[in-house]
């Protein structure tokens, strides 16, 4: 990670434990930039042997991370390199937890699938998939994470809906592992994490692999959607509907943003 201001921050003040912030004003949206940074946070969470735990969160209450974002620089790699790390990452012998306030929409919302755990606000985590209400698809993930996490149909109600989704709703499908009243998130999550911070890593690690036996989706199908993904912005509906989106306030901090799902119902 270089010494210029970064939209990603590690806390390593505790041995065997990352605490990852993810700051990207207004609206934390994910851009090229920080696919870049989260490929060098991978590569560094690989190479360390001490690590037995990261967590990931946001430093603006209002969105974990809003979506994805073409906004921003083009990544050093040509098409931004997501699928790649967010699979090594899933590989890796650390335990990656989300822990989610505000919203988690689109590509936020596929960082947090590619999470091996994802704990939530029950007030104030908000989640949805919002592409096909833009005209375009998932790309990130959601096509192929969803339906293991959720069921088919419930996939279906998800991403073909475009709505948003709320916390104890998300549980309730199986979207994320718990949604934990927001007084008690933090020290939920510090518990959790000094439990883990407790075991061996090497058993860790074991059951770890064990489980990514089962249930982890194929990394070509992954890079194969991501690869449409980029080509629906050419698409006649992407193309209607993105000045509607940019003259509503797509990408900025405001009452579309806040209620994104309701929104793209009403293009």
């Amino acid at each position: 990670m270089s010494d210029t201001p970064t939209r990603i921050s590690i806390d390593k003040s505790t041995p065997g434990y990352w605490r990852v912030t993810f700051n990207n004003p207004p609206i934390n949206a994910i851009d090229d930039r920080t696919y870049d940074e989260f490929y060098d946070l991978v590569e560094e969470i690989d190479a360390d042997d001490a690590l037995k735990v990261v967590t990931f969160e946001s430093a603006n209450p209002d969105f974990f991370i809003a979506h994805y974002s073409t906004a921003g620089p083009r990544s050093r790699f040509g098409a931004p390199r997501w699928i790649e790390p967010a699979t090594k990452l899933a590989h890796s012998n650390v335990l990656s937890i989300a822990v989610i306030r505000g919203r988690a929409r689109g590509g936020g919302s596929e960082f947090t699938l590619a999470c091996d755990i994802r704990f939530a606000s029950k007030e104030k985590a908000i989640f949805g998939q919002p592409e096909v209400g833009t005209g375009l698809i998932p790309g990130g993930g959601a096509l192929q994470r969803l339906p293991i996490l959720v069921g088919r149909s419930r996939a279906m109600e998800i991403i073909l809906g475009s709505d948003d989704f709320d916390a104890e709703t998300a549980e309730r499908y199986g979207w994320i592992n718990r949604a934990i009243p927001e007084a008690h998130l933090d020290e939920f999550v510090a518990n959790f994490v000094r439990r883990i911070l407790s075991f061996d890593k090497q058993a860790l690690s074991t059951c770890k692999a064990t489980i990514n036996q089962h249930g982890l989706p194929d990394p070509a199908q992954l890079q194969a959607t991501q690869d449409t993904f980029f080509t629906t912005f050419g698409w006649p509906g992407a193309a209607e509907r993105m000045p509607k989106l940019r003259a509503r306030g797509i990408g900025t901090a405001g009452e579309f943003e806040l209620n994104l799902g309701r929104e793209v119902g009403n293009l």
